[in-house]
């Protein structure tokens, strides 16, 4: 896409809560957007963790309803909403701990949707917004290890998909950016090609901006949605 063809988002008349805030990719997007003066909710678990001058810290465990409903009752000014918190148990689907896959689905499909359940009606009230749910490559592509969150992934690709058509009534877009690994404390143990997180926030926001739906930040990704045309064959060739 040619941002220049579009007409762009007012990024510093935006109030954004960003989900997962206190470290990573969450942490990195947070800055990126007070960089560009919006006004920053910076969720997290333990607030205390927040270290951005300038956001407003708030409590949010997006696998605990209550906290939800109490986020959204605090952030009642929110116009950009960031679905960013995740999980990453490395359970693979045959012989993982079942609780283990079930955090993954509670955290990366659940717990987005609650979120989504609960700030809907904020945006709506102001005036419609965007919500961006952040998803993986691993959303499209699956690799022989990490299957639950690989599950969860593609599951909340699911979820994005159908709440774009859901909510555009109501002035709200839902956008979903894929990227491939990203060198944050979750990827430190993963030894290929990783991508720095402040680079794909910049990227990001530039194409939330812009009002895209889908944001794909990354050779990896861009490379994995080339080859979904071409069915199994051409996403996994080392099958017989």
């Amino acid at each position: 896409m040619n941002l220049t063809d579009r007409i762009l988002m007012d990024i510093s008349a935006t109030t954004a809560l960003v989900t997962g805030a206190n470290r990573g990719f969450g942490r990195a997007l947070a800055r990126e957007l007070l960089a560009r003066g919006a006004t920053v909710y910076a969720a997290a678990r333990n607030p205390d963790l927040i270290d951005l001058p300038g956001a407003r810290p708030l409590a949010l465990d997006i696998t605990d309803p209550a906290s939800v409903a109490a986020a959204a009752a605090t952030a009642g000014d929110v116009t950009l909403l960031v679905n960013n918190a995740g999980s990453s148990t490395g359970a693979d689907l045959l012989t993982g701990d079942l609780d283990q896959i079930r955090l993954e689905m509670e955290t990366h499909y659940l717990g987005t949707l609650s979120v989504v359940r609960a700030f809907a009606p904020v945006l709506e009230r102001n005036g419609g917004g965007t919500i961006l749910n952040v998803l993986s490559a691993l959303s499209w592509f699956a690799l022989p290890t990490d299957g639950a969150y690989v599950a969860a992934k593609a599951a909340e690709w699911g979820l994005t998909n159908s709440l774009r058509l859901t909510l555009a009534p109501a002035k709200i877009r839902v956008a979903g950016l894929h990227v491939g690994f990203m060198d944050t404390d979750m990827t430190r143990a993963v030894t290929a090609p990783k991508a720095d997180p402040a680079q794909v926030a910049a990227y990001a926001v530039d194409h939330l901006a812009a009002d895209a739906y889908e944001i794909v930040a990354d050779d990896v990704s861009r490379d994995v949605r080339a080859r979904l045309s071409g069915g199994v064959a051409a996403l996994y060739p080392q099958l017989p």
